[in-house]
Order: structure tokens, then C-alpha cells, then sequence
């Protein structure tokens, strides 16, 4: 657990002065890592720096439906599990505070005293729901699930449910 909280604080202190750019949000999540199975529970911290650059329209080029742009991130468990992953999203604005943001990433995975999850490379897709507080920063609530997409011997997957605070300082 030491080694999970050092880290992630490395994280935040090594990567504060970079936030500069007011349109790529950085989140700074909290959950519970195989929430659903309650066989491996752990708290989940994550850290993720979606990036403003556009990777793809999907629809029309005079005005597309969506823009795919690209993030980047890590989750580090308190059994020491460790996964860095970059990958794409997506995000709308279904209202006027409120949005949708589903993402899709893959990485490497390393489960220290946690879950085996069957493979080093791992796959996570993630639907999060988020909420404009009148700071112009988010809240958000999210599942994801992490597969290996039976690239390994087994593939017992995980879901995690998180809360989120998105900023773009």
C-alpha cells in the first residue's frame, strides 16, 4: 500500500506542471477495483491526461457527429497492481452540464499482490458520466472493465467503479 500511495503522489507532483493547457482535462479518480466479483476488492487510484488533439472526425467533414482524441493514463490498486494504458475517447455534452464520455485503451498490466489477470497486455473499455461544477471542473461517476481479450491462458477480467474529479490545471 506504501508503494501505491508513493506513486501515485510521484505521479501528481512530477506531472502538476505540465497542466497548462486549459483545454485537456486531467482526472484524478478513486474506486473499487473488482467491485462486482468481490474476490480481489481493492481501492483503484487513477490518474488520466485526456489530451485536446484530434485524431478523427466520424461524420460529415463540414460538421462531424464526433471527434476521437487520444489519453493517456495509469491506475495503481492498494495490492500493488499497476496498469499504464493510452487509448482514445470520445465526449459529449448531453446537456448543459453534463457529459458523456466512453474510452476505449491498452496497456500494460503488472498485479503485484492483486488480481492475476491473466496477460501483461490488458484492455480497458470505460463509460463515465460527469457533471460541470461552476469552477468549470468535472465530477464523475464510471465503470470500466479490464480483459486481456483472451489473449492469455485465462482471462478472469475486472470491473471498476470509480469517482472522478476533472480539472484542467
Amino acid at each position: 500500500m506504501k508503494i501505491t500511495v508513493l506513486s501515485f503522489l510521484l505521479i501528481f507532483l512530477f506531472l502538476k506542471p505540465n497542466f497548462a493547457n486549459s483545454d485537456e482535462l486531467n482526472i484524478f479518480g478513486l474506486g473499487l477495483y473488482d467491485f462486482n466479483k468481490k474476490k480481489n476488492e481493492a481501492i483503484d487510484f487513477r490518474f488520466e491526461r485526456r489530451l485536446d488533439k484530434k485524431i478523427f472526425d466520424l461524420g460529415p467533414s463540414v460538421e462531424p457527429l464526433y471527434t476521437i482524441k487520444p489519453f493517456y493514463g495509469i491506475e495503481i490498486t492498494s495490492d500493488d497492481a499497476a496498469y499504464g494504458l493510452g487509448g482514445f475517447y470520445v465526449e459529449e455534452k448531453i446537456s448543459r452540464k453534463i457529459y458523456l464520455t466512453p474510452s476505449f485503451g491498452a496497456g500494460l498490466y503488472s498485479n503485484g499482490d492483486g488480481k492475476d489477470l491473466g496477460n501483461v497486455v490488458q484492455f480497458r473499455s470505460t463509460l463515465e458520466l460527469s457533471y460541470e461544477i461552476p469552477s468549470g471542473d468535472r465530477i464523475g461517476l464510471s465503470i470500466g472493465h479490464i480483459s486481456n481479450a483472451s489473449l492469455g491462458n485465462k482471462n478472469p477480467g475486472t470491473e471498476i467503479l470509480s469517482l472522478s474529479y476533472q480539472s484542467s490545471f
